[in-house]
């Protein structure tokens, strides 16, 4: 089932784009996934950029972008690529252009690729709301185009690529005014600079469409990769980098750029990534080849003919805007999955052979996250023993205060070791389960207090019998209170977890069940500890809940090593995909040559004063490139001015201007509080 942005929505299967050659590197057609960084040094101070250059290659970054805002910066990309030579490092350098089309001509001499930000390259940004005539916007696409052309031309004759950058959060006031702040805005405003490269017969092109909210990204690259399908057919099209800008730091800028970028990878969409982190540039590069190298080992897997059947539904409505999946509400004791309730959080435990034991470890484990709840929790019954210890379980957990739903997971063969007072049941179903045991299932949900749970373990062609039989037996015994749920459990063979799910959703449609909910049970890799585990599992949970899948995710208690962990993990992949807000929301950037503090210590130092502001979302942002557009993606801002100086925004409405740094943070907080958005931290226990 071919869409617009991507060659099958329900396997894996690469987005096919011409080779587009930076240096010696190709980015684009069979090669594998380029990893890219950004140095964060003043691009003058030479010695320390190609010091930090250096560095990134070393952890195995191919292509480093420079900042070069100014003509003197633009010159300086000349001696910092004679120094690497002479160091004998060879990495395709790109030129990062903002405001100065001049600073574009002279970097284009230097440097191997130009990036250039259509939304602040030859319009301006003042925030005005103006209506302009068809003929007016014409004048200016024209303006803008002829601001382009020379810098197209010189990229051709010296056989440059360029990337063409756009930003949510620099959009044009043009852009603003016709297209809104929105994806179709971005991808408008990326298409008329393409219009110029090809008049002038330039292809070294690559895109980017980056935003620091992951669903905006999610949608806007899969619009241009749709807009570009429609410009040429079945023709290869020009190569993405992508990435999610102002990721933040720590786990939540790396749930945050593992969902935005592994959902686009799950549809084939990227050519090189970059992963932007308010750290050290170098620790971006293990992230980044941590998800290169997952999509270029799924990819080289995907060969061969497609073995999914056709759905007979799309897996989601609108796949270039957010909407959850219209549900029922399932109770599930005192609390309910599906409809309008959250999406919930599970963590899955073993059967207890020491009850009080174990009992202990899980609330102890949970109670260093009192600002987040188990809303569930899931054991595994092996045998009868493990049923008869159920209920001393249960006890045991409501005396230590831990009243989650209290559900049970088991084969279809041992449906009757099921406790009387579960939560509800999740019964696992293979293909090799019989239509007698499905029977019995059904047969002993309708007289279950809780709801059944379809646990399918299969893919493709078995995944979609088996949901039709296990669908058909529901409706043969009147069942009304169904879930289904899919594992991402490496033991099912060939298992592709999102494109599974989405196959899931599309069959319950076409089936005219598509208000069941769906759970997803994510985090089963090996190893525990690993962190390419965190990263696919955000990936795998955050691509689906970007596109409206899931009511419930659950995940393993023993999860990076203990049940708390495990349940943080869960809220912060559901606050990345936009879905839950559990604490403040940081948008910040990952610095570079044009920040006017330290980044990754400011942001710390907020960071300390402000985490505990749930549903608040504060910006810090170290120059005036991106930082008053994404003011517009949240409630506070804090964006450098100048040289120890700090301008704090209500929205994108500038409040303060040229704030002494040293008095800046206090500030930030008067203002939130001046908003009715403070409260205090709680007493440190």
């Amino acid at each position: 089932m071919k869409v617009g942005f991507a060659a099958d929505p329900f396997a894996p299967r690469r987005r096919q784009t011409r080779v587009v050659q930076v240096g010696d590197v190709a980015i684009g057609g069979e090669n594998p996934i380029r990893v890219q960084s950004m140095t964060t040094t003043d691009t003058q101070d030479v010695a320390a950029t190609v010091s930090q250059t250096e560095r990134l290659v070393a952890a195995g970054c191919e292509i480093v972008r420079i900042t070069a805002p100014s003509l003197r910066d633009a010159e300086a990309l000349g001696e910092i690529k004679r120094a690497l030579v002479q160091r004998g490092v060879h990495v395709p350098l790109v030129a990062d252009i903002h405001f100065t089309p001049h600073a574009a001509m002279v970097a284009a001499q230097h440097v191997e690729k130009v990036r250039v930000n259509p939304g602040n390259f030859a319009d301006k940004k003042r925030f005005e709301v103006r209506e302009y005539s068809d003929a007016e916007y014409q004048e200016e696409i024209e303006r803008v185009a002829a601001r382009l052309r020379p810098l197209v031309r010189r990229c051709k004759e010296l056989g440059r690529a360029l990337r063409i950058g756009t930003n949510h959060g620099s959009l044009s006031d043009r852009i603003l005014n016709r297209f809104g702040d929105t994806p179709q805005g971005m991808v408008e405003s990326a298409l008329e600079f393409l219009v110029v490269c090809e008049e002038e017969g330039l292809h070294d092109v690559v895109f980017s469409m980056k935003a620091s909210n992951a669903q905006v990204a999610i949608q806007a690259y899969r619009l241009l990769a749709a807009r570009l399908e429609q410009r040429a057919p079945r023709l290869p099209g020009y190569p993405f980098h992508v990435g999610v800008t102002e990721a933040g730091d720590g786990e939540d800028g790396r749930i945050k750029s593992a969902i935005g970028i592994g959902a686009l990878l799950e549809d084939g969409i990227g050519d090189t990534i970059r992963v932007s982190l308010t750290e050290d540039p170098v620790k971006e590069i293990p992230v980044a080849r941590a998800l290169a190298q997952r999509y270029d080992r799924r990819w080289s897997e995907a060969g061969g003919e497609r073995t999914v059947p056709d759905p007979g539904a799309p897996f989601v409505a609108d796949p270039y805007s957010h909407a959850r999946r219209a549900t029922r509400a399932i109770a599930v004791a005192e609390l309910a999955i599906g409809g309008d309730e959250p999406v919930r959080v599970e963590l899955e435990v073993a059967s207890p052979d020491d009850v009080e034991r174990e009992a202990d470890a899980l609330a102890v484990g949970l109670a260093l996250r009192p600002e987040i709840a188990c809303e569930g929790l899931l054991v595994d019954l092996r045998d009868a023993e493990g049923a008869r210890r159920f209920g001393a379980f249960a006890d045991a957990l409501a005396k230590r205060n831990l009243r989650a739903p209290l559900s049970v997971r088991l084969p279809a063969a041992k449906v009757g070791l099921v406790p009387a007072s579960a939560a509800r049941v999740v019964v696992v179903v293979t293909p090799e389960t019989s239509d007698a045991e499905l029977q019995q299932v059904a047969s002993a949900a309708s007289r279950l207090r809780g709801p059944l749970e379809w646990a399918l373990e299969a893919r493709a062609g078995a995944l979609a019998s088996l949901l039709d039989r296990a669908h058909e037996t529901s409706r043969q015994a009147s069942l009304s209170r169904i879930l289904f749920s899919l594992s991402d459990e490496p033991a099912t063979p060939g298992a592709r977890f999102v494109h599974d799910a989405r196959l899931v959703a599309a069959r319950l449609a076409a089936r005219g069940a598509g208000d069941l909910p769906i759970v997803l049970r994510g985090g089963h890799g090996r190893p525990a500890r690993d962190e390419a585990l965190l990263l696919a599992t955000a990936t795998d949970l955050g691509a689906l809940l970007c596109d409206g899948i899931g009511d419930a995710i659950s995940l393993p208690a023993t999860l990076l090593g203990d049940p708390g962990r495990a349940l943080d993990l869960g809220y912060r992949i559901l606050q990345g995909a936009r879905l839950r807000t559990s604490w403040t929301e940081f948008i910040s950037c990952p610095s570079c040559g044009r920040t006017l503090f330290d980044l990754e210590e400011t942001t710390a130092r907020i960071k300390a004063r402000t985490q505990h502001l749930r549903g608040v979302k504060i910006a810090i942002m170290g120059c005036i490139v991106n930082g008053p557009g994404e003011m517009a993606d949240a409630d506070f801002g804090y964006v450098g001015s100048g040289p120890g100086t700090v301008n704090l925004y209500v929205g994108k409405e500038l409040v303060e201007r040229h704030v002494p740094a040293a008095t800046a943070d206090d500030r930030l907080v008067e203002l939130i509080r001046r908003h009715d958005r403070w409260v205090d931290p709680p007493a440190a226990s």
